[in-house]
């Protein structure tokens, strides 16, 4: 079946194509120790998750002026960097899904807040850049999310609509952000559960890209059988 007109799939990056977050963890850990912070898994989900470095740094660096927030930032998401180089891995069962979509000619988008650099370091070491035609970067927009804007932009450059198109995410911000341009939202379980996910307004949720549910979704809202 050829897919519906209109049709995409619009991927998050951090935790949602690769489980990044126990990097980012890491490298907040070693930036912001100096500044009186610490943070467990549980805190770095529901304060630091998906959020733009701006808005990060204003909460917990709030004594220092702009520039030298964004430069404890710049260097955390450097040594994240560091740390990213040799361990990017993938969710299971991501190649799959895009070489079906591929096949089916569906156009995907990767639409993040994190920085252009760790971007295109994830999709690089995963060996993915190419299957994107289009990388959108929140903090190069007047909003990122959890404000629509990101994923109104990826639809935009995809020439796509909401109603046949499909996002995955995997915080709170990203899922309120795809949500609110419309787009239907499968939650994966990288740092949150079903619940939480759920609450935060995906449509279902799952820990790889090769659950029956998951494919079956993304089958029917595009109406596109080859990925199914």
């Amino acid at each position: 079946m050829i897919p519906t007109p209109g049709a995409a799939l619009l991927f998050d990056i951090d935790g949602t194509l690769a489980d990044t977050d126990p990097l980012h963890l890491e490298a907040f850990n070693r930036s912001f120790t100096p500044f009186g912070h610490s943070f467990d898994r549980a805190r770095f989900v529901r304060e630091l998750q998906g959020l733009a470095n701006v808005d990060i740094a204003a909460r917990f660096l709030p004594d220092l002026d702009a520039d030298a927030r964004m430069a404890v930032m710049d260097d955390k998401e450097a040594l994240f960097r560091e740390l990213a180089a040799t361990e990017i891995h993938a969710v299971a069962g991501l190649f799959d899904l895009l070489d079906q979509a591929d096949a089916a000619g569906i156009a995907m988008a990767a639409v993040t807040n994190a920085p252009r650099a760790n971007a295109e370091l994830i999709l690089h070491g995963l060996g993915i850049t190419s299957r994107f035609k289009a990388v959108v970067i929140g903090a190069e927009l007047p909003h990122g999310k959890p404000h629509p804007m990101p994923y109104l932009e990826g639809l935009r450059l995809l020439g796509a609509q909401a109603e046949h198109s499909l996002a995955f995410e995997d915080s709170r911000t990203g899922i309120a952000s795809a949500t609110a341009a419309g787009i239907a939202t499968i939650g994966m379980r990288t740092g949150l559960d079903d619940a939480a996910l759920r609450a935060a307004g995906a449509v279902l949720s799952a820990d790889g890209y090769d659950d029956p549910a998951l494919l079956a979704f993304v089958a029917d809202r595009v109406s596109a059988s080859q990925i199914a």
